[in-house]
């Protein structure tokens, strides 16, 4: 397929610079951060059966992310029921947010850091104590 050349004209395929000559895609540090708090919200629920709910008091996931030189370190925040396996829940998810952001951005991740902003009990919040 035909593409766009210096002034203008057309470049056929067969005649494109090397690799390393034709620039490079940049994805924003605050892009990948996007997309590791969307997987990590697939992977919250999957994992630890725990969907963002105003009313049980649970929110999104919160993500960061540091990007150079094709490489990411991902920083999560995200509940989690109680009683849970934490650190088996964890390593699922921090493994499935690994691997869905290096599939979707192409960036290798070096690091998922998982913080757990709280334990979410099962039963509602609006309900009295049982005695």
């Amino acid at each position: 397929m035909p593409g766009a050349g210096p002034a203008g004209q057309p470049v056929q395929a067969g005649h494109l610079p090397p690799p390393a000559e034709r620039g490079a895609t940049v994805i924003p540090d605050r892009v990948v951060a996007r997309v590791a708090a969307r997987a990590a919200r697939t992977a919250q629920a999957q994992w630890a059966g725990l969907s963002p709910d105003r009313r049980r008091g649970t929110g999104l996931p919160d993500a960061s992310a540091a990007t150079h030189g094709g490489s990411a370190r991902l920083g999560l925040s995200l509940d989690l029921p109680y009683p849970i396996d934490i650190a088996r829940v964890s390593q699922r998810i921090q493994c499935d947010v690994a691997e869905r952001v290096t599939r979707l951005t192409g960036l290798r991740v070096a690091e998922v850091t998982l913080t757990v902003r709280r334990l979410v009990t099962g039963g509602r919040p609006d309900r009295g104590r049982v005695r």
